[in-house]
């Protein structure tokens, strides 16, 4: 018989990396906004903007200019409108409230942390060095080192296979709906950020589970906001394909 979650120990937790460490998504925004600008292409409809959100550039690229893209292309432009952001968020980025003692509560319980992320390498390189978490966490997956990125499973499962442990045994900390599906879809217990593309609502308390020892006593340190005020995530079940909650 099959070991409900919340019986079972965590063996590993994986963490999205922009939207869900940080509040940069503006910086992408800005940065998006002065790419498509000097392309001639149509400012991005909300609509459009929701679809990119947690999806990788080769996948975001072909859609915006309406044709196949070789992979040099895609370079070019990656590099284009990431240096963009790079040069934006520089001096800027800064962790969400409660994230440090959130990973110092999993580093002292022994919980394995992950990161599995659109973001490229660079992006990646510069977000966790702005953040000063560049020498803790250390075990990355991205979505451009899979055969698919985010709303499939890959780049979970990689993070998994990076940290040795079953992805059946991970919660994973996600912002977007494309990476709360792909986490759903690699076996994963999503918790989702409900930072959203149009403004957020106010900061209300993280609803923690009694089923990881390891999130439970990172969060108690403050019962009154929960373990990450700007958060009003959930535990989701994977029983709904299309959202993941």
């Amino acid at each position: 018989m099959t070991t409900p979650f919340h019986a079972r120990r965590v063996a590993g937790v994986v963490f999205d990396i922009d939207g869900t460490l940080l509040d940069n998504m503006p910086f992408h925004i800005e940065a998006f906004e002065a790419f498509t600008a000097a392309h001639g292409l149509p400012p991005l409809t909300l609509e459009m903007r929701k679809w990119m959100d947690g999806r990788r550039n080769a996948d975001i690229f072909p859609r915006l200019f309406e044709r196949t893209l070789t992979e040099a292309e895609v370079a070019e432009l990656s590099h284009e409108k990431e240096s963009a952001y790079r040069r934006l968020s520089a001096g800027r980025l800064k962790p969400l409230a409660g994230l440090m003692r959130l990973v110092d509560g999993l580093d002292a319980t022994h919980v394995p942390i992950a990161l599995a992320t659109s973001a490229p390498r660079e992006n990646v390189e510069h977000t966790l060095r702005e953040l000063e978490l560049a020498s803790r966490l250390t075990v990355i997956a991205r979505s451009d080192e899979v055969a698919h990125g985010k709303p499939e499973p890959d780049v979970f499962l990689e993070a998994a296979r990076k940290l040795g442990v079953d992805a059946t045994d991970c919660v994973a900390f996600e912002d977007a709906p494309m990476g709360v599906i792909a986490a759903v879809r690699a076996g994963m217990t999503p918790w989702r950020s409900r930072r959203a593309i149009q403004p957020r609502p106010s900061p209300r308390p993280i609803r923690r589970r009694r089923s990881s020892s390891a999130i439970s006593t990172s969060c108690s340190t403050d019962r009154a906001t929960g373990c990450w005020p700007e958060w009003r995530a959930a535990s989701c079940s994977g029983g709904n394909s299309t959202t993941g909650c």
